[in-house]
């Protein structure tokens, strides 16, 4: 089920032959009783909500349903949708920190990789620090994986092994991953 939220977006800006826009050093607005042609109406009803665009999230997330997957920055959150319904989750995982944040906004899936290792980020050892069930959606090298869940990363969304399996199985190449903050 949907959830529908009205967005609406309301600015005065002064119209070409308005008042305003020819005298710019007015002090004061028209008066209420003034009426011209190029002046819009003054109305604050519910009915100027009429015209603008909804916007649907998936009830209980904070992304749309044409969105294959979703995470919320804020709850530490992750789902999968399928056709708009949830099919996986609310599962946890760990996000980017300050300096090394998770990029919010509208992604995609542009690559894959079961047993992928970092070339950025090292082990103690000096070995490439394991990126199990990479799934990357974000320039940079962002990706959905698994790891630990107690710390923030360097900007991917880690999660246990079990889901990182299941995105990693789930999400095809393409695919909408909508992040959250």
């Amino acid at each position: 089920m949907a959830c529908i939220l009205a967005v609406a977006l309301l600015c005065a800006v002064p119209f070409a032959g308005s008042a305003l826009a020819d005298d710019e050093s007015s002090d004061s607005p028209p008066s209420a009783d003034s009426s011209s042609e190029d002046s819009p109406p003054d109305s604050s009803s519910e009915d100027d909500l009429a015209g603008l665009p909804e916007v649907e999230f998936v009830e209980g997330t904070p992304c749309t349903p044409d969105t294959v997957a979703c995470v919320s920055i804020t709850e530490h959150k992750a789902w999968l949708f399928d056709n708009g319904v949830i099919s996986h989750g609310p599962v946890d995982v760990a996000t980017g920190g300050p300096g090394q944040e998770t990029p919010a906004g509208d992604h995609h899936v542009q690559w894959k990789n079961k047993n992928h290792k970092s070339q950025e980020f090292k082990l103690p050892d000096g070995q490439p620090s394991p990126m199990p069930f990479a799934v990357f959606f974000a320039d940079g090298g962002v990706a959905f994986h698994e790891g630990t869940l107690e710390r923030r990363s360097a900007g991917c969304v880690r999660l246990n092994m079990a889901d990182a399996q299941t995105f990693y199985t789930y999400l095809q190449l393409g695919d909408k991953v909508q992040i959250a903050a």
